[in-house]
């Protein structure tokens, strides 16, 4: 008895101690209880009032805070006695969740006078200063948004996937915003993207429809970006942060990552290098029109706004309709770029990327031997040279089409997708049939978004094409594109690719390319012409989703020009991506380096060429840094040139599975170094592949110093030799001695790099 006593009495101590409004009613409870002590019965209940009350305050306490959390990191969110959900934590996981509450008391910075500036989702039009993440106007003409918190739930959906889901709602018009942010737990991957709907009397407008709406606390911030144009993809520029809003965006509307892609990086506290350092990787995955904002606020927090660009985009949304967005895609560490990569790329292998833990098949192009110019009896001899080389499948490339208009170069053909007579007198049939009598795959090359004015697809249906009815045409490489947003010309691309696989079935590859952006935006299809940038992107999705229903296995490579379309929403699609039109060597070793930050090298197409002047081993050994292809006239090599490409390929075919899926350490920068190292390392530590380039020709110029080898296993003995050698030439190292893997982390391996040796191979293996 004396026990229980002393419970109800800690209880309502404790009631004393709360500062919430409620705890007026528990105290006068208490005190009304006191008064009529004489009354057991009336104090009883007052007991189990306080009890439950205690009980069910402690559960909405539990609440308050929305832990998303992966095996490294957390996001944290709390709701506020305003019912306002605020982001106050992202960063390394506590040890103790319950901690999280006291992170925003540390914090003293200033007032935040709105009340929603940590805001998970900020609306515009209310109390809210600063970039929205969301506008809207109402049906009845009202631009003001107030989003409260009503839910959340999380709901694990694979033993290594949870999503999270949020829901707030406007109290006074009937708009809802549901939050989600689906977790990837071992790779601390987080996709994060919003639902919004609304049961409003008519349409209302969406103005800006984000994504995410990151709030992240540090002292200092560090972007660094990228930028492009065709040949010149991924160029990287990193600096501090300023107060005000920096925007990274594309207003292209297909071909969207030509001049600025849709990947970047954030530095907390100072500027991350590979292996030290806070940093965020972050990608948008929309294959459209992007917008990152990116603005550090009067209290020195970054708040960052990743969504689909609103740029003439405004979006009219039904009652009960629901328009959701794509997917920001962000990982951190606290251990430097590195690290971070490396979880994006097992991500992707594991989780988005077609066949992302399969293999990949190496090819022969026809593109730079030919281009427009080949027939039947040309192409079939190109098909021998495949076998010649002992790759895996032939790629016929632009030019097979269009008989009207023949595509005997870039102005005309494209939408005319039948063989053309004069060059293919007996069809893709008779080319996919030579290929298999000499024992190679076939694959082929399609641009079916695409149209040129000189085709009859133009002549048939201007009204699929995108263009502005009162204005000139205004031609982006001799073409124009087709109104993806029209479920007309989605049949139509979609029959494209259908019809090949049909008259076709042992098809084994696509090449699908995207080469023009959208000028004089206008569909003669939507009734609302801010819609197009967004539908257009959704038709294209619809297509290759039906794609792949239907040929869920075929590989395919996201080409757009180059690198124009490298994002992982189309990626999901796609097997493979092309990073660059510019297959020059060196300038490859700086765009693939760049590209690595964010994508595995199992997707990343890499062929040998004739850009550059740097020697067919040098050229080789690049394009092994992923899935390796070659486009060069395989009857101009010279006799020891095609042997050592004969015996490339054999040598790539034995260690491409550490390539493809191993775990990837950027070595020696080519930025800053007169040589670059790359490493590919086993799951198991027991081999791994080290890629080492020339890349200044200065004299004197090599590897002066050991590169330092990365994610070996200290205990372990390893022998280093050096691979895919020139024939008649011998390497100059020692391949009998054995190392520690301590040693070899720690002092490294000297791979003799210099102009005599441009590009060297190392294998090094576990020593049993």
């Amino acid at each position: 008895m004396q026990k229980k006593s002393s419970l109800i009495s800690s209880v309502f101590h404790h009631l004393y101690l709360f500062p919430s409004k409620i705890s007026k009613v528990y105290k006068e409870v208490y005190l009304l209880s006191r008064l009529r002590n004489n009354s057991t019965r009336f104090h009883k209940a007052a007991v189990a009032f306080m009890l439950s009350i205690v009980f069910l305050s402690m559960n909405a306490q539990a609440q308050k805070l929305i832990n998303i959390e992966t095996a490294h990191n957390a996001v944290v969110l709390q709701v506020n006695d305003s019912n306002y959900v605020g982001m106050i934590y992202f960063g390394p996981k506590l040890s103790n969740a319950m901690e999280y509450a006291n992170i925003p008391a540390m914090y003293k910075r200033g007032d935040d006078y709105s009340g929603i500036l940590n805001s998970a989702y900020t609306p515009a039009g209310s109390s809210n200063l600063v970039e929205p993440a969301i506008a809207v106007t109402h049906a009845d003409g009202n631009t003001s948004l107030d989003l409260r918190y009503v839910s959340h739930t999380t709901k694990q959906q694979a033993p290594d996937i949870a999503l999270t889901s949020i829901v707030l709602r406007d109290p006074v018009y009937a708009v809802e915003v549901t939050l989600y942010y689906k977790t990837y737990f071992k790779d601390d991957i987080i996709e994060q993207w919003c639902m919004i709907k609304q049961k409003e009397k008519s349409n209302i407008i969406l103005h800006k429809f984000a994504s995410a709406n990151l709030y992240l606390t540090a002292n200092s911030y560090w972007l660094k970006q990228y930028h492009g144009d065709w040949a010149k993809e991924m160029r990287p520029e990193e600096a501090q942060l300023t107060h005000g809003i920096k925007v990274l965006d594309t207003k292209l509307g297909t071909r969207a990552d030509l001049y600025q892609p849709p990947s970047f990086m954030v530095s907390f506290d100072k500027a991350a290098t590979e292996d030290e350092g806070k940093v965020m990787l972050g990608s948008l995955e929309w294959s459209g029109n992007f917008r990152i904002d990116l603005e550090v606020d009067p209290l020195n927090n970054l708040r960052l706004i990743a969504g689909i660009n609103n740029f003439a985009s405004d979006y009219s949304l039904k009652p009960s309709e629901e328009f959701v967005t794509p997917a920001f895609l962000y990982t951190f560490s606290d251990k430097g770029k590195g690290d971070a990569s490396r979880k994006m790329q097992h991500w992707a292998r594991e989780n988005r990327i077609v066949n992302g833990t399969g293999s990949r098949l190496t090819l022969l192009n026809n593109w730079e031997s030919t281009f427009f110019d080949f027939d039947e009896t040309k192409l079939a001899t190109l098909i021998k040279d495949a076998k010649k080389l002992d790759v895996d499948l032939f790629l016929l490339d632009d030019g097979w089409f269009g008989n009207q208009y023949p595509r005997n170069n870039d102005h005309a053909g494209l939408g005319d997708w039948q063989e053309n007579r004069k060059k293919l007198p007996s069809g893709i049939g008779y080319l996919v049939k030579e290929a298999q009598q000499d024992g190679v795959k076939f694959g082929i090359w399609v641009e079916p978004e695409m149209v040129n004015p000189f085709s009859n697809l133009y002549h048939t249906h201007t009204d699929w094409v995108i263009k502005q009815p009162a204005r000139p045409e205004h031609l982006y490489r001799n073409q124009l594109v087709l109104d993806l947003s029209n479920p007309k010309v989605q049949d139509f691309v979609f029959g494209v690719l259908d019809t090949l696989f049909t008259k076709n079935p042992n098809l084994a590859y696509i090449k699908w390319d995207c080469n023009a952006v959208i000028y004089n935006a206008y569909s003669a299809y939507l009734p609302k012409q801010s819609h197009l940038y967004i539908d257009y992107v959704r038709g294209l999705y619809k297509v290759l989703e039906r794609v792949r229903a239907k040929y869920p296995k075929v590989p395919m490579m996201l080409c757009s020009g180059g690198g124009g379309r490298v994002d992982y929403g189309a990626l999901k699609y796609f097997t493979e991506f092309w990073p660059s039109d510019n297959t020059d060597p060196l300038e490859r070793i700086f765009i693939q380096w760049e590209y690595s930050y964010f994508y595995p090298a199992i997707a990343s197409a890499n062929h040998v060429t004739d850009w550059g002047k740097q020697p067919i081993k040098y050229r080789t050994d690049v394009a092994m840094m992923g899935k390796l292809g070659f486009d060069i006239v395989v009857s101009k090599l010279s006799e020891t040139d095609l042997q050592f490409c004969q015996q490339a390929v054999a040598t790539y075919k034995l260690f491409s599975d550490i390539v493809w899926h191993g775990n990837q350490y950027r070595l020696v920068s080519p930025w800053d170094n007169d040589i670059a190292a790359v490493m590919y390392v086993a799951d198991d530590k027991s081999d791994a592949i080290v890629f080492n380039y020339l890349v200044n020709n200065r004299y004197g110029a090599g590897s002066l110093s050991p590169v330092r080898l990365k994610g070996l296993d200290a205990s372990k003995k390893y022998s280093v030799k050096e691979i895919n050698l020139y024939p008649g030439t011998k390497s100059t190292l020692d391949g009998t001695k054995e190392y520690s893997g301590d040693y070899l982390m720690t002092i490294g391996v000297n791979p003799d790099v210099n102009a005599r040796r441009s590009s060297v191979i190392l294998d090094v293996k576990e020593v049993k």
